[in-house]
């Protein structure tokens, strides 16, 4: 494993890697010593509370191959592929209204309108609504979507009267 901050100068021990896309779209980490690790992916530890610090990159087969403490360190170019692959990687609605919440029982049905949209999800029991701080709130659902929000005071108040019950 190595313990990347890449800095715009190389640093003594010179311990950086470059990031770069093959022929299939794959990403691709070519650490320090010139191995190139293909099919790697990016992984937040923190990505609703630290979404720019503690990133791993992990190899195809689920080992870490890299850490990066903050994605302010890396270079620009650098930076915006892995952006580019943590947004693709981690698609996460964030849910601006809830419009309906139905059914018979703990969570129901939930009629939404996100970020990216009008959506209808469904959860299996309240445990799938957790509280990530004083204001955020991360809802799983049935299949394993994601949903964030980010601030539950920005909702509207019939949005807020909705969610209280299940917090």
């Amino acid at each position: 494993m190595i313990d990347i901050h890449e800095m715009d100068a190389p640093l003594p021990d010179e311990r950086v890697f470059a990031l770069t896309h093959d022929s299939f779209g794959r990403l691709v980490l070519i650490d320090a010593d010139g191995v190139r690790h293909t099919g790697v992916e990016p992984i937040r530890g923190f990505p609703l509370t630290e979404p720019s610090r503690f990133i791993s990159i992990v190899s195809s087969l689920g080992s870490e191959v890299a850490f990066i403490e903050d994605l302010n360190q890396l270079v620009s170019e650098t930076r915006q592929i892995l952006e580019q692959e943590l947004r693709l990687r981690e698609f996460i609605p964030v849910i601006q209204k809830i419009m309906a919440i139905s059914g018979d029982g703990s969570a129901g049905d939930w009629d939404v309108l996100t970020d990216h949209g009008k959506t209808r999800f469904s959860l299996e029991d309240e445990e799938d609504i957790r509280k990530m701080g004083p204001y955020n709130v991360l809802i799983t659902d049935i299949t394993g979507v994601r949903y964030l929000i980010a601030d539950t005071r920005a909702l509207d108040t019939p949005s807020r009267r909705l969610l209280e019950k299940y917090l």
